[in-house]
């Protein structure tokens, strides 16, 4: 950092240490070493030799191990999976330098605060953050958490000028909060996603290229899940099972999934609208008082109609577009249902939501606003066959991914993810560009609002 913009006293020789150069890693050294500051960085030594050879045109410098790493660096970041903190923590904290910062990236808390506190010289302060998109969204604009754990205001203010460059919304939570939100948003939208991948990898369909799925709620839907498929397994699993907050949230998801599911396999349409329409007026608002306010839904009109990966749909005007198939949207209901049973208004954690959270609460919100499309989908659940078997099957696998939390079963996880994985990565080449730019065009949609 050059001293005449240093934005604070000794900014000039501050070093920045990351531990752990996963995709988040990489992005916050090129980001960080990009806006001038002095970046010291490793993984696992058997990558020491890879890394080195990657950043060899950077101005970040790659150690063989976080001892060198803690030893040389003022402010430490720990960019490792949530499952692993605890281990890599004891491994590398003692050797922490005297009165530096450190904090973590993980996506869940709880036991990343629980290792600080356990291995960290008391000398030390504590302040973690969450970026909260993926490592290839733009973080411009983005919620950043920032948790001030044991810090003093001076250190909490190196933190906040250095991850400025970032450009992210800085948002100030403690980890129990940060867990809670991340549960209420996160959690439970990537088990609705996943769930999704292992009913179309059961029926051995790739959805896209049929015409039962089509249009924009439909788009959202195979983009998202196949962007979740196409990461690690283990950032996932980590905020699942690590995280005590979302037990409860899954466990719901599964159960509101299975007995909406029930009500539509026994023809009970009175029961079925009833508790539907209940869990809106709670989660959305009553017609004369909606929670959506008066603004403009969270998804403009049409933004994400023109992302399909079918080729005829894609090329479609929306004139000459076959309107989609009438869907029960088994999975919107039932996180509507869970939102509703768990008492959480998705609203309220708008400034920590993901854009991912942003697009399903979108498509959502589409569902229960737009006239007669609930009661469309209601009829369907109850008359419509159609879609039955993926409804089955989309059941048993919340239901599977519940036990898999409920349980803490980390490889039970990994295996349930890397089958399905494999049955799609054939497809990954092009989907997921169509994923992101999706993402992209909601974003610029809503920088335009």
């Amino acid at each position: 950092m050059a001293s005449a913009m240093a934005p604070f006293p000794g900014a000039e020789d501050f070093v920045i240490g990351l531990i752990g150069m996963g995709d988040m890693g990489k992005m916050y050294a090129r980001r960080l070493s990009e806006a001038g500051w002095r970046i010291i960085a490793c993984d696992r030594e058997e990558k020491y030799d890879e890394l080195v050879d990657e950043f060899a045109n950077h101005n970040i410098q790659i150690l063989r191990n976080g001892h060198l790493v803690s030893r040389a660096s003022n402010y430490i970041i720990y960019s490792v999976e949530a499952a692993a903190i605890g281990r890599v923590v004891a491994q590398y904290g003692p050797s922490t330098r005297l009165g530096a910062i450190v904090g973590g990236q993980t996506s869940c808390k709880d036991p990343e605060i629980k290792a600080f506190e356990e291995h960290l010289p008391s000398d030390v302060d504590i302040v973690s953050c969450h970026s909260l998109h993926g490592p290839n969204v733009d973080p411009h604009d983005q919620p950043l958490v920032l948790i001030k754990h044991r810090a003093s205001d001076s250190s909490f203010g190196k933190v906040e000028a250095v991850l400025r460059c970032l450009g992210s919304k800085h948002v100030y939570l403690t980890a129990r909060e940060h867990d809670r939100i991340t549960a209420d948003t996160q959690a439970v939208t990537h088990a609705a996603f996943l769930s999704m991948g292992k009913a179309w990898h059961a029926t051995k369909q790739f959805p896209w290229e049929g015409t039962r799925y089509v249009g924009g709620i439909e788009n959202v839907k195979i983009n998202l899940m196949l962007r979740i498929f196409a990461q690690k397994w283990h950032v996932y699993a980590g905020l699942a099972i690590l995280n005590p907050e979302a037990h409860k949230q899954i466990n719901q998801f599964a159960k509101s999934t299975t007995e909406l599911f029930y009500l539509m396999l026994e023809g009970r349409r009175d029961e079925l609208r009833a508790r539907v329409y209940a869990a809106k007026d709670k989660v959305f608002g009553r017609e004369d008082d909606p929670k959506w306010g008066a603004g403009k839904p969270l998804l403009p009109d049409g933004v994400v109609d023109r992302f399909s990966l079918n080729a005829t749909a894609a090329t479609n005007t929306k004139n000459d577009a076959p309107p989609p198939m009438p869907n029960n949207h088994l999975s919107l209901l039932a996180m509507v249902d869970c939102w509703s049973a768990l008492g959480i208004v998705p609203y309220d954690h708008m400034i920590c939501s993901t854009p991912l959270f942003r697009l399903w609460l979108g498509v959502t919100e589409h569902l229960f606003r737009t006239p007669g499309l609930l009661d469309e989908s209601l009829r369907v659940g109850i008359e419509d066959k159609t879609f039955r078997r993926d409804d089955l099957q989309f059941t048993i696998a919340a239901s599977g991914w519940a036990e898999c939390v409920a349980l803490r079963q980390f490889e039970t996880w990994r295996e349930r993810f890397a089958v399905t994985q494999k049955f799609f990565e054939p497809r990954f080449e092009g989907a997921v560009e169509v994923g992101q730019a999706m993402i992209r065009a909601v974003l610029e949609s809503e920088k335009k609002e």
